[in-house]
């Protein structure tokens, strides 16, 4: 158990570092882009990887989602993956998309609260 613990926390910084690059990337080029987060059951791993790209506006959000800047956010989460080894099918699987006004609007603001009730209802993906 205690071996499996490490391999999952040398995992975790691999992919937060990973993550972190393609967050300061995305950063410069997507217009209202703010962070990332990812959350992930290591017991069903790597299916249940998933990305949390998260913007200022849903204005913004709905304007990345709908040019380039949605496959730009998909080809950089799958780099990160790629980067630290982890294959998935479709980076499109793995990567959902919020807003800063989603959140403040139906949970007051508390991204945890948020993200724990999408990933038990399974994720809402942009």
């Amino acid at each position: 158990m205690a071996s499996l613990k490490r391999q999952y926390s040398g995992i975790e910084r691999e992919l937060t570092r990973a993550l972190t690059d393609a967050c300061e990337a995305a950063k410069f080029e997507i217009e209202g882009f703010e962070w990332l987060t990812h959350q992930v059951d290591y017991s069903q791993f790597p299916s249940s990887l998933m990305v949390t790209w998260v913007f200022d506006t849903d204005a913004n959000l709905n304007a990345a989602i709908s040019s380039q800047a949605k496959e730009r956010m998909q080809e950089l989460t799958l780099k990160a993956f790629e980067d630290i080894g982890i294959v998935v099918a479709s980076a499109a699987s793995h990567v959902a998309f919020d807003s800063q006004a989603r959140c403040e609007a139906a949970h007051g603001g508390d991204w945890a609260a948020r993200l724990s009730s999408r990933q038990r209802s399974g994720g809402k993906r942009g």
